[in-house]
């Protein structure tokens, strides 16, 4: 139903099964659509081709999905695959969250909650792995600006940007991941202030693609 509800006209069985390809359902090709539909209780109904009736609308705005490209809600679907590798609870509540308000469509809270989910993985594995580097790093930029952190919630009391700086300099990301990361930044600071930006799903899916692929999935 979901393939159904990103389309604005009945859709053919041939198209759905194209559509579910491409956005990474490989047993697509030996569904029985017709069947399933069939048994969707009134959801979806066969006109000129099957489409998604109110019925079936409600049912997925109250899973939290609505209209939603399938490659944007595939990024979602990545990313909720990748939850249960995240075994710290704090990391993993920003991370679902982020998923959920992407698929409920509210880009800007999905842009900064996985933006959040994203520093906290980076600040924890500094905290566990580089601690004592950072500090020096730091002292050596900062100077006595710079309280030596203990704890990651210590690592959060810098800058964001500033932070994506040291880290770089000590060669925990490369200089294009930074650059990504800081325009990933810039986005959610967008998102994070009253003003009149726009997001869509698109958008929203880049930055979480651009998260997932450098920060989650890497770190």
């Amino acid at each position: 139903m979901l393939i159904l509800a990103t389309q604005d006209n009945p859709v053919a069985v041939a198209k759905i099964k194209e559509i579910a390809a491409a956005a990474g359902f490989r047993a697509a090709e030996k569904w029985n659509i017709s069947s399933i539909l069939s048994a969707s209780k009134g959801k979806a109904i066969k006109t000129s081709g099957w489409e998604i009736t109110n019925a079936g609308k409600l049912h997925l705005r109250n899973l939290g999905v609505s209209k939603i490209s399938p490659a944007a809600m595939q990024v979602a679907v990545d990313l909720r695959a990748h939850l249960d590798k995240i075994s710290d609870d704090e990391t993993r509540s920003f991370v679902e969250e982020a998923i959920k308000c992407h698929e409920a469509e509210l880009y800007r809270s999905a842009i900064v909650m996985s933006w959040l989910g994203a520093m906290d993985v980076l600040h924890k594995y500094v905290c566990a792995n580089r601690l004592a580097n950072f500090n020096t790093e730091a002292t050596r930029i900062m100077g006595r600006k710079w309280k030596v952190a203990v704890t990651s919630d210590d690592l959060g009391k810098m800058g964001e940007s500033d932070f994506l700086n040291r880290i770089e300099g000590l060669s925990i990301i490369g200089k294009n991941v930074k650059a990504q990361l800081k325009a990933a930044l810039d986005l959610r600071n967008g998102c994070g202030h009253p003003n009149s930006l726009k997001v869509s799903a698109n958008k929203s899916a880049a930055h979480i693609e651009t998260l997932l692929e450098n920060v989650f999935q890497k770190f």
